[in-house]
């Protein structure tokens, strides 16, 4: 292998998402600050293709103490309190920052930001630019990075941290050419995202891959709640190629109905209450059971019905979900939409603090890379104001951190080397070994768990662990990292899943009968490192 380029900043960013850039924005005001990103940055990760909003207090007559009770109750009361309180208290803030930035998002007759109802909260607090809020945020974001002097590196895909005397001083990256990058800085915030492209059918971007879990575990950083990933109540079934693609919230908070292949509404018999509009966990488990029970579509859906909504009123407030639905031979306004659970986000992941520290000095992280914030099922409309309020954040204490002097690491760089060269002497294909994570995670470790299936899973994740990846030439080990970090990702949900003994948010155990509810639950969080796996158990 050709010897690798060296490059220095005070405060290293890894990934390009909502949160990613934010931490850039924010940690380029204290010093040097590089930007690696696995895509051409402002063009990959979830922020931008999240349509349906981000919830914020910005009305008199709603409170920062019922955005706390919402989140809380909604993550099934396995939030960090701490994380939630700074979450409701800052979004406003933060949501203003990007409309002094130019964000443009939806106003009402008398110039106030427009607000939806989203599933689990007692007020219409989901802020949006119609269906595609997403979007509109990463473009404010991106106009700021750009006026900024932050060091850009676009298609660069970290695959290990570096550790040098307990702490973490930078990272290795690769090209889509396979060369080798070393960036070291006094301080590193891991922003890379989600990782449920583990899973056959995800609303994931291609880069979902769990390598922030995956990077942050190997180096023996804290991770919690693994087991809690979401699914997605709503995500297309059909075409074939278009499986999974996100159906947004907004549609449910917009009025849209869900209905089985009988025409029964049938959430009635799930949340008579909220119906449509209660939390994921509820309306995922609601259309998977209709599915199971043989109440479903043709091709393994529900029916998703606006039709009933006036035809303006989905031109203008869900517009990609139209346009989308219309290339799939489907007109919204007078059509059903047939969706099914997805894999969406996983809640669990790094322990922070409050200031986004890791349990590893130097090491920083945001976004959904985290754990703490969203407990054991997320309300939609949080994960966008997460990435802006502990983005921010982010970026603010790892630029606050001092200089170090930081020695090259030979011996990391060289055993990184190696394990690069092993991959040319590989047998099996990471494609192949790729589409067989995904498929032993659908059908082993999905929507639906038990003890049985999570063992089977787990010694099938043991077996594909043990492959040697093939690298056709160093263009080929981007593919092979990658595909090392959806093991190791698969394995800790795996793992936290196979500790927590009862359902609990998004986590359902079959094969467990509890006598208790989430408030009042004896298990905390799954703890998972390096030198062992286990559950906190709380005093009685």
């Amino acid at each position: 292998m050709q010897d690798q380029e060296i490059i220095r900043s005070h405060v290293l960013v890894i990934g390009s998402g909502g949160a990613g850039v934010r931490a850039a924005i924010e940690a380029s005001n204290a010093g040097t600050c590089v930007l690696i990103s696995k895509t051409i940055v402002g063009k990959g990760g979830c922020t931008i293709m999240a349509e349906g909003g981000y919830n914020a207090v910005m009305s008199e007559a709603d409170t920062i103490s019922d955005h706390y009770a919402d989140t809380m109750k909604g993550g099934a009361y396995l939030n960090d309190p701490e994380l939630v309180r700074v979450l409701t208290e800052e979004a406003p803030a933060r949501m203003n920052d990007l409309i002094s930035w130019g964000g443009v998002f939806d106003i009402t007759d008398t110039c106030t930001i427009c607000q939806r109802p989203f599933g689990g909260q007692c007020f219409p607090r989901t802020c949006y630019a119609g269906d595609r809020t997403g979007h509109e945020i990463m473009a404010t974001l991106m106009e700021q990075l750009s006026n900024s002097n932050v060091r850009i590196f676009h298609e660069i895909s970290a695959f290990d941290l570096i550790v040098s005397q307990g702490r973490i001083v930078g990272a290795f990256g690769l090209d889509r050419k396979g060369k080798m990058y070393t960036f070291l800085a006094d301080a590193t915030v891991l922003a890379s995202g989600g990782g449920t492209r583990v899973y056959d059918i995800s609303t994931n971007s291609s880069g979902g891959n769990g390598d922030g879990y995956a990077m942050g575990w190997r180096a023996g950083a804290e991770l919690i709640d693994m087991e809690q990933v979401q699914f997605h109540p709503t995500g297309a079934v059909y075409p074939w190629d278009a499986r999974g693609r996100l159906v947004t919230e907004a549609v449910r908070g917009e009025g849209g109905v869900l209905k089985n292949s009988n025409g029964e509404r049938f959430m009635s018999r799930y949340d008579p209450d909220r119906m449509e509009l209660s939390t994921r966990d509820v309306v995922a488990r609601a259309c998977a059971t209709e599915i199971q029970e043989g109440r479903g579509t043709i091709h393994g859906g529900v029916w998703l019905d606006v039709s009933h909504l006036p035809a303006k009123r989905i031109e203008e407030r869900l517009p990609v979900m139209l346009e989308q639905f219309l290339k799939y031979g489907v007109d919204i306004r007078t059509q059903p939409m047939e969706v099914g659970p997805t894999a969406h986000h996983i809640m669990g992941g790094l322990r922070i603090t409050p200031f986004c520290q890791t349990t590893l000095p130097g090491l920083f992280a945001c976004g959904e890379v985290t754990g703490g914030v969203h407990g054991a099922n997320r309300l939609g409309g949080n994960a966008l104001a997460d990435t802006q309020v502990f983005g921010r954040r982010a970026g603010a204490f790892a630029g606050s951190e001092p200089a170090r002097e930081i020695q090259f690491p030979e011996d990391q760089a060289d055993s990184a080397k190696k394990m690069l060269e092993k991959f040319l002497a590989g047998d099996a294909s990471p494609g192949t070994v790729k589409r067989e994570i995904q498929r032993i995670m659908w059908d082993g470790a999905g929507i639906f768990r038990s003890k049985s299936t999570l063992e089977e899973t787990r010694a099938a994740l043991d077996a594909l662990s043990k492959k040697n990846l093939k690298a056709d030439s160093p263009s080929g080990f981007n593919e092979c990292c990658t595909v090392r970090n959806m093991i190791d990702t698969a394995r800790l949900i795996v793992t936290g899943a196979f500790l927590r003994d009862e359902s609990r948010g998004a986590h359902v155990r079959t094969d467990i009968v509890q006598d208790w509810d989430a408030q009042v639950s004896p298990f905390g969080h799954t703890i998972l490192t390096r030198t062992g796996a286990t559950i906190e158990r709380r005093k009685s």
